[in-house]
């Protein structure tokens, strides 16, 4: 445990994943009473110079674009889903730091952009109508439309073995997915305008950062996270003797009662597993 997390942990946000799909749920609401209201929302580097500091926070709200009201309530749930294994997995205060870090440096991204265009976009900005419709126009770029992509690619070098079904029918393994969609994301940086490159590398900078500062605990296997979750459990609760114990999220009959817990056969070793994770996780073959 760094210095840092017995500092700071005990204000992390417990089930982070579940804030956000609520702040997506507000924002669909709003959307439906007044669609314009994302321009008020939005985060607009311009208009927050001027005083609109609420918009530091509100652009939070704006939920990924979805008209299909089927796909958007599958997409929030998987997104919840992943999240929610990423911060069992991770601990939740280095989740909270991996979500907020990639929230701070979208909104430095678009004052980075921001100074970027008065230098050397001047002509352009002039142009389309002057600043105020230029940030306006541009403002919905930065949204958490890439903060939950660095969601999956981090759940994707986390556990890249997983299969998920693709269109409710394919089994893929999430690595693959991670693969195409690293792959979409650097077509669109290498062929988007300014705005899109500033907004791609801002908001996967946490995923940059973590990835290559934090390769062991990105690739952690059952063992380990069965030693580090048995640790932090056996100090918590001052080493309660437990019959059944889930070699991914620690969890335990004391935690839940009505838990089904089940030894892996195809694992080379005795590792147990809980209802929600034995089908789904690596196998163990060394």
């Amino acid at each position: 445990m760094s210095p840092f997390e017995r500092k700071f942990g005990k204000y992390a946000i417990r089930n982070l994943s579940v804030v956000l799909v609520v702040c997506y749920a507000i924002g669909y609401v709003l959307q439906i009473i007044q669609p314009e209201i994302v321009l008020f929302l939005s985060l607009n580097p311009y208009a927050i110079l001027r005083g609109q500091v609420w918009r530091l926070v509100t652009w939070i709200l704006i939920p990924p674009s979805e008209s299909n009201i089927f796909f958007t309530l599958i997409m929030l749930y998987f997104y919840c889903s992943i999240g929610t294994t990423l911060e069992r997995t991770w601990g939740t205060y280095r989740y909270n730091v991996y979500i907020f870090s990639g929230m701070l440096f979208t909104i430095l991204g678009s004052f980075l952009m921001l100074a970027f265009c008065n230098v050397f976009l001047k002509d352009v900005i002039v142009g389309v109508g002057g600043p105020q419709v230029f940030y306006l126009a541009y403002s919905l770029a930065f949204s958490t439309y890439y903060i939950n992509m660095s969601i999956f690619l981090a759940f994707a070098a986390t556990f890249p073995e997983v299969s998920v079904l693709l269109m409710f029918i394919i089994p893929v393994k999430v690595k693959w997915l991670g693969i195409i969609y690293a792959v979409m994301l650097g077509v669109s940086f290498l062929t988007g305008d300014v705005v899109i490159k500033f907004a791609i590398g801002a908001s996967l900078m946490n995923f940059i950062v973590f990835f290559f500062t934090s390769r062991n605990m990105m690739h952690l296997s059952p063992k380990q996270i069965h030693r580090r979750q048995e640790f932090k459990r056996d100090v918590r609760r001052g080493s309660s003797i437990t019959k059944h114990k889930c070699a991914i999220c620690g969890r335990t009959e004391v935690d839940s009662p009505n838990m089904q817990f089940r030894f892996c056969s195809k694992c080379n070793g005795n590792y147990e597993y809980c209802e929600e994770h034995l089908y789904t996780h690596t196998h163990v073959k060394g």
